[in-house]
């Protein structure tokens, strides 16, 4: 364990831990929106900045990212990193002015209006939908693709991606809600990457729980019989 102080106030955490979530856990209000406890950290967003001061120097730093060390000084809220995390929102409203998570946080840090270029993009490119399919479904059905202003993020090719089961883990994750997912008849749909497949109904109340591509790719994951998931969660109590 490592002592660390976070605006005055001595914090023990395990060396090597990231800063941000050391700093929820402990009840500071710092901002972010590409971080997740279960995936790991990438700094798209950087609304998490902070000051850290180590020796005699002090920088600006993203806090999902930054990993703790003996005897360092955090600061998380300043003129300097207000006017920091201003900046940032006024970028994201910029992309996204449609957004209701980032209208509010306009409204928070007091931004009325951006001088960039609007765009009137729903992805804000935080790349929680990417990670989430790559290390805790792990088929990596969607990537990001492009530099610069052309970056975005989808499918290899735009074209159908093949490899996706269908759960749905990049529509609960993402912070602005612009992927969705469809259920009509017994198909789901995830809509943004044109990705169709058809459901399994219980066997035994004869309801649609899940796509038969993810209860087959769990069944070979997991090593447990098909059969098993021949019956829905409800059914299987």
């Amino acid at each position: 364990m490592v002592t660390i102080t976070i605006d005055g106030k001595k914090i023990e955490a395990k060396e090597g831990e990231m800063l941000l979530p050391v700093a929820l856990d402990n009840g500071f209000d710092i901002p972010h929106l590409c971080y997740h406890e279960a995936l790991s950290p990438y700094g798209a967003c950087r609304l998490c900045l902070v000051e850290v001061k180590k020796g005699n120097r002090t920088k600006l730093t993203t806090s999902c990212n930054y990993p703790v060390m003996e005897g360092i000084e955090v600061i998380t809220d300043s003129e300097n990193i207000r006017r920091a995390r201003k900046m940032v929102v006024e970028l994201l409203l910029a992309r996204s002015p449609n957004v209701p998570i980032i209208k509010k946080l306009a409204e928070k840090f007091g931004v009325t209006s951006t001088r960039f270029k609007i765009e009137n993009e729903d992805c804000i490119l935080c790349g929680l939908c990417e990670r989430v399919c790559r290390e805790i479904v792990g088929v990596s059905a969607i990537t990001f693709m492009g530099r610069g202003d052309k970056r975005e993020v989808g499918p290899p090719f735009k074209i159908e991606p093949e490899v996706c089961i269908g759960c749905g883990a990049c529509v609960y994750i993402c912070p602005t809600d612009c992927i969705k997912l469809e259920e009509k008849n017994d198909e789901r749909t995830i809509v943004r990457w044109n990705r169709t497949l058809r459901m399994r109904r219980c066997k035994i109340c004869g309801e649609k729980f899940a796509p038969w591509f993810q209860l087959e790719y769990f069944s070979k994951l997991t090593n447990i019989p098909k059969d098993f998931f021949e019956v829905c969660p409800n059914c299987r109590k």
